[in-house]
């Protein structure tokens, strides 16, 4: 090829024929496109247009010839037509490296926009907005996302633009949202239950006090008061029938006396009697009445000493008495409502216990509900940030919530001349390695969205193949600023 600058030859076709069985679609076709040259391809409907196209950029294989391409980068593409029935080589140089599997490398090369931009406007509302994103270039990779976010949030498609997986962070059904959200419902719901908690606990609970009060100790010393209280109750009653207990025994004694002076008498009687009625056991019954007497004071004594042991007790239990009759009754009202507060604060304990564990764990939840709204926010935050320094080919396009918007509006509220040229502007903003656009149908687009595409490819330096059906015969090929005139 020729090498001076004004002359360089960037894409040369020789001889190039394709064949399908007996039909011959091409037929020898030779041309040249010059550095900066735009190519028109024009002639009626089933001449071989496309089919050209496609042996350009598709690989398809040629019949017979050879298709030569060279680029500023060092690519250099050489396909040739065997002889015989072989479909042919190609061989693809990228600089001084050899491409080993050309088929794989050029199907990476030719991208979908570079071969027919034209399709643009037959994609999906979708793959529009995928494509305009994907001219926004800004580097990153996920080591980026942990940097932003301090980890890599779950469920969010990477291979997508970074604009996209921001909006897919922060959305309503992203991960953090739906964390957020689970989180908070958490908190309400604790929240309820700490309220339903605190109405049991009366105002002002002191869990300290009420978790250490001495209950066990409390309940001994009341036990040892209201012992006390019955013991100095017992003396008050003891002392107060003392003197009635001592008439009772007193009056005991004076009736056993009695009793055996009755009894003394009734004997005697009735010895003296069988005295003069039993002579012969007089002898015997004196000495039963000697020892009468000495008997009579032995039972008495046994009386007295009884009487005087009991006495004795009873003063003894009368000198205890003494000692607490006139000591002042405990009052245990006062330690007996202590305690039954007490008993009703300790109620408290474990319910409190778990309000106070409950509050740690809201303050936990609330922590990081914070923490996802600030990654949300960021999410929403950074797409601006990125928009501030990224490259942006295309003039009005912003971002909202993931979606390109061109002078404001989406993709889809674009007019027909609004989204024309709109293809316009992406097809030469990334036209790929090869720096090469082909456009099959020209005829689809207006002549002045035409001739802004040929302008901007002109002004960007790049290689311009179009086709366009005419009412000419024959295939043919001319500069494109002829066939515009």
């Amino acid at each position: 090829m020729p090498t001076t600058p004004e002359s360089r030859i960037k894409i040369q076709v020789n001889n190039l024929t394709k064949r399908f069985g007996d039909l011959t679609v091409l037929d020898g076709i030779n041309f040249n496109i010059k550095e900066g040259e735009l190519l028109a391809i024009v002639g009626p409907t089933g001449c071989g247009k496309t089919t050209f196209l496609n042996t350009l950029s598709k690989l398809m294989p040629t019949t017979e010839g050879e298709i030569l391409i060279e680029t500023d980068t060092g690519l250099s593409i050489d396909r040739k037509a065997l002889p015989a029935k072989s479909a042919g080589t190609v061989k693809v140089r990228d600089g001084s490296l050899l491409q080993t599997r050309p088929a794989e490398f050029l199907s990476q090369i030719f991208t979908p926009l570079q071969l027919n931009p034209v399709e643009f406007t037959q994609l999906s509302r979708q793959e529009k907005n995928r494509v305009i994103l994907n001219l926004i270039e800004f580097a990153w990779d996920t080591n980026w996302i942990r940097e932003q976010f301090g980890e890599i949030p779950q469920g969010v498609d990477y291979s997508k633009h970074i604009l996209e997986v921001l909006h897919d962070i922060q959305a309503e059904n992203g991960v953090y949202f739906q964390s957020r959200q689970n989180i908070n419902r958490d908190i309400r719901n604790k929240q309820a239950f700490v309220s339903d908690i605190a109405k049991d606990i009366p105002s002002g609970y002191d869990f300290d006090h009420w978790n250490t009060y001495p209950i066990g100790e409390k309940y001994r010393e009341l036990e040892s008061l209201k012992e006390q209280n019955n013991v100095i109750e017992r003396a008050r009653a003891f002392r107060n029938s003392h003197e009635a207990k001592l008439r009772g025994l007193e009056g005991q004694r004076d009736l056993d006396i009695a009793a055996i002076d009755r009894k003394t008498s009734e004997d005697r009687t009735r010895l003296t009697a069988d005295i003069e009625r039993l002579k012969a056991e007089i002898r015997l019954y004196e000495e039963r009445l000697a020892g009468l007497d000495e008997r009579r004071e032995e039972s008495v004594r046994v009386v007295i000493s009884s009487f005087n042991e009991k006495k004795a007790k009873l003063e003894r239990d009368a000198g205890i008495a003494d000692q607490y009759i006139g000591r002042e009754l405990a009052d245990t009202t006062a330690l007996s409502k202590e305690i039954d507060t007490a008993e009703a604060m300790r109620k408290h304990l474990n319910e409190y216990q778990r309000m106070v564990s409950m509050q740690e764990e809201i303050g936990k939840l609330t922590e990081e509900s914070e923490e996802l709204t600030r990654k949300i926010e960021l999410a929403r935050e950074l797409p601006a940030t990125i928009l501030q320094t990224a490259t942006i080919p295309v003039d009005g396009l912003t971002v909202e919530d993931g979606v390109p918007l061109i002078h404001g509006l989406p993709i889809s509220n674009l007019s027909d001349g609004e989204l024309l040229e709109l293809c316009v502007d992406i097809t030469v903003s990334k036209p790929g390695q090869l720096q090469i656009i082909l456009i099959d149908g020209a005829e689809r687009l207006d002549k002045e969205s035409r001739e802004k595409l040929y302008a901007k490819c002109k002004a960007k330096g790049l290689q311009l193949i179009a086709t366009r059906v005419t009412d000419s015969n024959v295939m043919e090929v001319t500069n494109l600023d002829d066939d515009e005139r």
